[in-house]
């Protein structure tokens, strides 16, 4: 049973791997650039969610729960990959228009989150499992209170959302948590919530907040984060997805394919991967969310510290 991380001294593969992607395919160029008729899905995910927000201002907590943990996860998971795809600026050319895009379509995740992200994911792609700067690890206070424990587990996927949104940024010191986009974000967030307020109601928003926090934690879809870079197969530190539910979150599931060549949108992730797949059918993959929240939950020997880390390199 891991008590600490699993500690190594080589570097992250995807580098090494995209450039024998390209080496060997060429044409995998071609899939490079951005998609801007995603903008679309990011007008329709806000459309959605705005509108089943008013739609259950006078529900009963009963319907709003349900309504939550099925339609509001669908799309607020929706939303937190979007925002990943404007992240990498995969949807409009340039970085501010990206910025706002993202800004947009975190409306109804009620918390600001899109600038963020983005800047602390960039770092994870590019110091990925190096404490200082990944804050897509957990760090080593969070992952010794977590444990083995079924019931720790639970209550750190409730509470993944706070864990992510506030509890990990604190950890990472080496990105500004405030500058004017992150402002312009709060600024957004909070005009949304006011008019919501205002409009619809305290129910309302319950019902936007629980679509947040099962579309990140107790929850199928909330077995992406244990699925992307959970070690589960030998020493393989990044898993990709292939099941079902990527007909809903915009393939998010083809994460190595994304961590090797991050210039390719959601909507070409399926090519990549049948345009070089002999680098990929050899890796070991996820087909289950579901079986996957089961293991990470009762299996004691996966837990907080089944990730690779290593030290920081040489600026």
């Amino acid at each position: 049973m891991n008590n600490d991380f699993i500690r190594v001294n080589y570097p992250e593969p995807h580098r090494d791997r995209a450039k024998r992607i390209i080496q060997a395919h060429p044409e995998v160029r071609e899939l490079f650039g951005n998609t801007p008729s995603t903008f679309l899905w990011v007008l329709a995910v806000v459309a959605i969610q705005t509108a089943m927000a008013w739609f259950l201002r006078d529900a009963s907590w009963g319907w709003v729960l349900l309504a939550a943990f099925t339609i509001g996860a669908t799309c607020n998971h929706a939303v937190f990959v979007l925002i990943h795809e404007c992240a990498h600026n995969l949807i409009f050319k340039g970085s501010d228009a990206n910025r706002m895009a993202s800004i947009a379509v975190n409306l109804p995740a009620i918390f600001p989150a899109a600038i963020g992200f983005r800047n602390f994911h960039l770092l994870h792609h590019f110091k990925q499992g190096e404490h200082e700067y990944d804050a897509d690890l957990a760090g080593p206070v969070e992952a010794k209170l977590m444990g083995r424990s079924p019931f720790t587990k639970v209550i750190w996927l409730l509470g993944f959302i706070v864990v992510e949104g506030f509890i990990r940024p604190m950890r990472v010191r080496k990105v500004d948590l405030l500058d004017r986009w992150t402002l312009l974000n709060i600024v957004a967030q909070a005009i949304y919530f006011s008019i919501l307020l205002v409009f619809m109601g305290w129910i309302s928003i319950g019902y936007l907040v629980l679509s947040s926090v099962f579309a990140i934690g107790l929850h199928p879809f909330g077995a992406r984060w244990i699925q992307e870079h959970y070690v589960v197969h030998g020493s393989q530190e990044t898993y990709s997805y292939y099941g079902p539910l990527n007909w809903l979150m915009f393939n998010v599931g083809y994460h190595n394919e994304h961590h090797d060549l991050m210039m390719v949108p959601w909507s070409r992730l399926k090519k990549l991967k049948a345009m070089a797949p002999e680098f990929y059918e050899n890796l070991y993959s996820h087909h289950s969310y579901v079986r996957l929240l089961f293991q990470f939950i009762f299996d004691s020997k996966l837990n907080l510290h089944s990730r690779v880390v290593r030290a920081g390199r040489k600026e």
